[in-house]
């Protein structure tokens, strides 16, 4: 039920958008920027939530976990503003997330062993694959037909039950050294943060861009020849480096990065353009989105249960030439679009491709790690793969917010129909207030003004959008090809040899 909950959330959120954005009276770059930030969050601090839970007690974090999660819940029921969303939904969840997964992973470790801990493992794994499936029309119908407060409400008392039953939830003490890598924490939180902080900063048109993303590069290389002087020195490290020594584990946590990338930027730019463009309501976006979804559950189970004696790397190459193909043949299809089943066959095919990556990529990567250092390396999946996801939704929605304004400026400027000066005012307006509303909000603000002015900004709005998706899309498209590069030097390596602790991270 908790991994239902921590899946489920962001398609909520996702599907939710224009509801949330027109109920609180704010912008989709807002509530995007909340998207990414949660992600965000759960990434620069998974690390450390694992070590929280080494200290205080794992059964204590699972509880302190539900509790972030649960307090970002109910702020999202009672919010009636963005700050609020990005406060305690945003960061107290993204917190309760790095703390939950690690400990929901170490519970389930030490409590099972065998062959139950694999069916354990199987059971939480397909929690996360069926809310990944029907997220979106869950978080579609209840935004429709009763309100995006409902859902999350819902989301909040199924987080209250899980509590209710803690006490059936056996803790699983830890025995090993309980020293502190300080720096490597602050060092890996700067890291992944400046990076993606600088990128939601420079979509809001805000300053300091650079410095935030230097402060994240400089952090990651700091980061790296801290971690390595300090295991020569043979003191605790917040992450061994020696992890990183095995060829199959280092291209297997790209890949996982890369799979997210694609992920997070296809699931922030799409829902957008259903409900910006297309006009769609919740539900309607949320069935849009189902055939993506379905097909990636579909494809994960089918390729989990039948790849027998196919190499990991060739299915993961497949998988990734699939998204390729899926997200190329959405550029071309989204100008013309006019109702979400022009995206239906693209989108079946990116589901498909993100299926295959999702039945391989956890075992892949960590199939080669001991028994002794699973947890680490799963902390590390994870954490690569959470990275991934938020900087796929910051990159992407600053990609589609920056040539919306870049792209409304330029008609604006162009016109023929604008006088001067109205083209100046046209072209702030837009830049500020239009990535809001639909063509039928526009033309309901434009009731007073001449007919051919109202149309010649109804059709800068209509031409400019579609292109600031597919500007979007090429996010997805080059993670990808990336992607498939990467998987041909997957197929240079020699296949690894299951370990047996390798599920204990298939949910992370």
């Amino acid at each position: 039920m908790a991994m239902f909950v921590l899946v489920v959330d962001t398609s909520l959120m996702n599907v939710s958008i224009s509801a949330v954005v027109r109920d609180l009276d704010t912008t989709v770059s807002g509530v995007q920027s909340a998207i990414a930030l949660e992600a965000l969050v759960s990434a620069a601090f998974i690390l450390i939530g694992s070590k929280v839970g080494d200290l205080v007690g794992r059964k204590r974090a699972y509880v302190l976990g539900l509790v972030g999660y649960a307090t970002g819940a109910v702020a999202m029921t009672l919010a009636q503003d963005l700050l609020a969303i990005i406060v305690f939904w945003a960061v107290v969840g993204g917190l309760g997330a790095s703390l939950l997964l690690p400990s929901m992973q170490s519970l389930v470790h030490g409590n099972f062993t065998g062959d139950a801990q694999k069916k354990v493992y199987a059971l939480v794994g397909a929690s996360a694959s069926v809310a990944a499936a029907v997220g979106p029309l869950i978080g579609g119908f209840l935004t429709t037909y009763l309100s995006w407060r409902v859902a999350f409400g819902l989301e909040a008392l199924v987080i209250g039950v899980v509590l209710a039953g803690i006490g059936r939830v056996r803790d699983v003490p830890y025995t090993g050294d309980r020293s502190v890598d300080v720096v490597g924490a602050v060092l890996s939180a700067l890291a992944m943060g400046g990076i993606v902080l600088g990128v939601l900063v420079w979509q809001e048109g805000g300053e300091s861009v650079g410095i935030l993303l230097a402060v994240g590069a400089v952090a990651m290389v700091a980061l790296v020849r801290w971690l390595v002087r300090r295991r020569r020195a043979g003191r605790p490290v917040l992450l061994d480096p020696d992890l990183f020594r095995s060829p199959v584990f280092r291209v297997g946590v790209s890949q996982q990065m890369l799979q997210q990338i694609t992920l997070g930027g296809a699931m922030i730019a799409l829902p957008i353009f259903l409900q910006m463009v297309l006009e769609y309501d919740a539900m309607a976006a949320g069935l849009s989105l189902a055939p993506l979804s379905l097909s990636m559950f579909a494809l994960a189970l089918v390729a989990g249960k039948r790849s027998g004696r196919r190499r990991p790397a060739d299915v993961v190459l497949v998988g990734f030439g699939l998204v390729v193909i899926g997200v190329a043949a959405l550029l071309p299809v989204v100008p013309r679009a006019t109702s979400g089943w022009f995206l239906f066959v693209p989108l079946v095919v990116v589901g498909s491709g993100l299926g295959l990556l999702v039945s391989q990529l956890n075992n892949y990567t960590l199939s080669p790690i001991s028994e002794e250092r699973v947890s680490e390396a799963a902390g590390v999946n994870s954490a690569a793969g959470s990275f991934g996801l938020s900087f796929g939704l910051a990159l992407a929605g600053a990609l589609m917010l920056g040539s919306l304004a870049a792209g409304f400026s330029s008609q604006a400027a162009a016109s023929t129909v604008l006088a001067p000066d109205e083209q100046q005012q046209v072209a702030r307006a837009l830049e500020e207030d239009a990535q809001l509303m639909s063509n039928t909000q526009l033309t309901e603000q434009l009731a007073g003004q001449p007919d051919d002015v109202r149309d010649e900004i109804v059709r800068i709005n209509t031409e400019t959008r579609p292109r600031a998706l597919q500007i979007a899309l090429l996010l997805p498209l080059l993670a990808g090809l990336a992607g498939v590069a990467n998987a041909f030097r997957m197929r240079r390596l020699p296949d690894p040899a299951p370990g047996s602790t390798v599920e204990g991270a298939a949910f992370g």
